[in-house]
């Protein structure tokens, strides 16, 4: 079985991690995004941008995986056992599919550890803070180097190898995702214009929740555990 799994910030929520929309405690409630995730943002304002995902990069040196990552982690070796495999596409920029041991993620977002240089389109690691006064270390320019997210106006990366896993699947699962944000948000009536079987799993119901096949809310914690025990069964 081939299966693609996109997630959204409610599988890093009980990791300590804020989500991006909904009411009280989400991302944009705090911060105005246009003043924060957009390109015209860092040319007007580089300190401030750079202030903000400093301080986010700093937040997630302190969170860990949960028990959602792990579990897909743990389908993921039951599906290459049986000659299947999972694909996560991801609109998180956070490294914690990758830290509970996950393969083959796309990051359509971009991630938060990472840097791009504007002046050479380097792409690197970089896990401390980041500033107007730091170099490329490929070009050698000063105050080039932005996070490597993919911020409002932006085209997200690698959507046509996520189109292309999404076909490709037998079962289509959106893990914790407002389905609001788009090209992300449309994948699922991809999947189900190509026949392949969707399930959701959210704390509540999504935007676009009528168009999944199945589905089953609760904390992200429990139900993609519970859900990838009865899959694998």
């Amino acid at each position: 079985m081939k299966v693609s799994v996109l997630t959204g910030a409610g599988i890093s929520a009980e990791s300590g991690l804020l989500t991006f929309r909904g009411e009280g405690e989400s991302l944009w409630a705090k911060f105005n995004p246009m003043e924060l995730a957009t390109p015209a943002a860092f040319k007007a304002q580089p300190e401030k941008v750079h202030e903000f995902y400093n301080l986010r990069r700093r937040l997630l040196h302190e969170v860990k995986a949960n028990a959602a990552h792990f579990a897909l982690v743990r389908l993921a070796e039951k599906l290459a056992r049986k000659g299947g495999e999972l694909n996560i596409i991801t609109q998180n920029v956070d490294d914690l599919h990758e830290r509970a041991g996950s393969s083959h993620v796309l990051h359509i977002h971009g991630e938060l550890m990472q840097v791009k240089c504007v002046a050479c389109d380097l792409v690197a690691v970089w896990t401390a803070d980041l500033g107007v006064k730091d170099r490329c270390p490929a070009c050698g320019e000063v105050g080039r180097l932005r996070p490597n997210v993919v911020w409002f106006g932006e085209m997200p990366y690698g959507m046509d190898e996520a189109s292309d896993a999404v076909t490709r699947s037998d079962l289509f699962v959106a893990i914790g995702t407002s389905g609001t944000v788009y090209p992300a948000a449309g994948l699922v009536e991809l999947a189900a214009n190509h026949g392949v079987r969707t399930y959701e799993l959210n704390l509540a119901p999504s935007e676009n929740y009528c168009v999944f096949d199945e589905a089953r809310y609760g904390l992200a914690t429990e139900i993609v555990p519970a859900w990838v025990d009865a899959l694998s069964d």
